[in-house]
Order: structure tokens, then sequence, then C-alpha cells
């Protein structure tokens, strides 16, 4: 459910992977798109600078404006070392807080603000799926490890600011998204595929930690269903309807490959030293989250790739395409 009228569309946070896949779409829709950004570069929308920490000229981007996708912060692709822990924080919390300030004090405040949240903030789940309603919130468990708590921590944190922002008349939607599928370079699809196409694309951990994913294509035309649905506000969550295994979610990415249904699997103490290696953190694949979207199933939204097999092998062609254009 796409929207038919030109929309203003301002996305803080907008030269990331998402930022840039979603700016790449309604600019190619026909729609006037700004990103507020601390590093603007050329490109076909409009790119504005903001310092993410004060008020300046960049709010007025926001006044008259249809929608507000806010996607600012910290990437937590790296070790959560203190540094990088408060950075991460920071950048989401603060952001989110300074654009409240900026929508309160608009003549004409934007219509509706998606603010980017995480499926993470849901409890490490192997026995039941976590919806809007009914899902837990993590970081609580007697065996979480001190990393999933501080992620816990950050997504509350980050909900708050956005929830506890007086922003009038604004509809405002938060959204836990699952890991974003997509083929372009850089991003966890383009890791994973990697690690596939060198035969090491097995088993992660114990492999019973489910994946909870959502296809490129189906993130935007979930964000468009948002943004037309004007009697939906509050959490959504943004992801497929089918989260899998790790185990079974890695031998589909090998088949959609076509190579060797078997793949060196990753122990969790091979996985912390790849972690070290590559600075990041082994959460990111051994934590479980089994997290549907209960809200967007129940508005009606119909998923283009609802099941992992069929969506790795749209993207694997599409990676390749890509490449050899």
């Amino acid at each position: 459910m796409a929207p038919t009228r030109q929309l203003r569309i301002v996305i803080p946070g907008g030269t990331g992977q998402l930022g840039n896949l979603l700016a790449r779409h309604f600019h190619q829709q026909g729609h006037f798109v700004s990103t507020i950004t601390r590093f603007p570069k050329a490109c076909a929308w409009e790119a504005i600078h903001w310092d993410a920490e004060t008020l300046g000229p960049w709010a007025s981007a926001l006044e008259g404006s249809d929608v507000v996708i806010n996607l600012a912060g910290r990437s937590v692709n790296c070790r959560y070392t203190r540094s990088n822990r408060r950075l991460i924080m920071e950048s989401r919390v603060r952001t989110t807080e300074l654009l409240g300030k900026a929508i309160w004090q608009c003549e004409q405040p934007p219509k509706v603000w998606l603010n980017a949240s995480t499926a993470t903030i849901y409890r490490h789940a192997l026995d039941r799926p976590m919806d809007e309603i009914s899902g837990e919130i993590g970081g609580h468990e007697a065996d979480a490890p001190p990393d999933w708590r501080f992620s816990i921590a950050v997504a509350e944190a980050w909900e708050e600011a956005f929830c506890s922002a007086q922003a009038g008349a604004t509809r405002k939607v938060v959204l836990r998204m699952g890991p974003v599928m997509s083929p372009d370079g850089g991003g966890i699809f383009d890791t994973l595929l990697r690690l596939v196409r060198f035969g090491l694309g097995g088993t992660n951990g114990s492999g019973r930690q489910y994946v909870s994913w959502i296809h490129d294509v189906d993130l935007v035309r979930a964000i468009e269903f948002l943004i037309a649905r004007e009697d939906i506000a509050g959490v959504v969550n943004v992801t497929s309807p089918n989260p899998i295994p790790n185990k079974q979610f890695m031998c589909c990415l090998r088949r959609a490959w076509c190579t060797s249904y078997i793949g060196i699997p990753s122990p969790e103490w091979m996985l912390a030293i790849g972690a070290f290696v590559l600075r990041t953190e082994p959460e990111l694949v051994l934590k479980s989250r089994r997290v549907i979207p209960g809200r967007l199933t129940h508005a009606g939204f119909d998923f283009h790739f609802p099941v992992w097999r069929g969506a790795a092998e749209n993207l694997v062609e599409r990676w390749r395409r890509m490449r050899l254009d």
C-alpha cells in the first residue's frame, strides 16, 4: 500500500545501508527526500548537515514534512568496549531527544515519526515466538551474558527517549526491526554470503537459536504501509513472520548459492575468537531472536518474502546480478 501523492520525507541518519535503501526507494518513487547526516555527500536527493547534538538550521527540514524516519545511531557491529558502549547508547538516545525537541518547535509538525529500534529487545527465546503483545522484554534472564543485557538496555533507553518526546499531533511508531537482508555490499547478508562462498557457512553455535530477519523489499513495503495506515501507532515488529533456527537458516543460504549442503560449523569458542578478530560481538549470531510481526500481520500486511528459502534465493540472484552489471 504505497502512498500515491508526493511526500516530503526526512531521514536522520540516512547515510547508512538502511538509510540509503529507503532514500533511494522513495526518491525513485518521486517523493522529496532529505537525509540529515554528520557527513553529507553528493547524492540524488537532498543531504543536510547536523552535528547530531544541537538544534540548528537542519531542523527547518522537519517543518511541514509528511514523514520522519529516524535511523541515527552508531553501528552495533563493533566490540563493546567502554567507549563504544557510550557511543552506541548516546548516539541513539540523544539524537532521538534532539528530534523530539525540533518537532515540538515546529509550527507544522510532521504527520508521522517512525523511529528505529531493534527486535533484540526481546528475551533469548527458543520456546515460543515474541510479538508486540505477549513478547517478553529481555535482560532479566539468569543466564543472559552482560553484553546481551547491554543491547537490551540500549533498546529500552532508545524507546523511552522516543516515547517521552512531546510531538504534539505527530503520530509516532516504534520500528522494532530484525536484521534487514539486502544484496548491497557491506551488509549482514553480504557478510553471511561471503562465509558460504568460502565454505565457512555452517551452523553457528548450537544452531538452535532463532534468526529473525526481513527481506529489504518487505522492509520498504512495511515502511510504506505504516506511513499510509494512520490508525497504527506505538510498537510494531518489523520482521518476517517466519523466524527459523540458525542451522536451517544457514542451510537455506548454502542451497541458494548452489554450493555443498555442508558448511564448516562454528562452535561458540570459534565464534568468540572470530568476533574478536573482526572487532564485533558473538551476540549478533548466538542470541535467539524469535520475533514475529503480530501487528503488521493483523493489519493485513502481505509479505512478498515470508519464508527464508525464497528470500535467500532472490537475494543471491540479485547479489550476483549486481556484481555482473
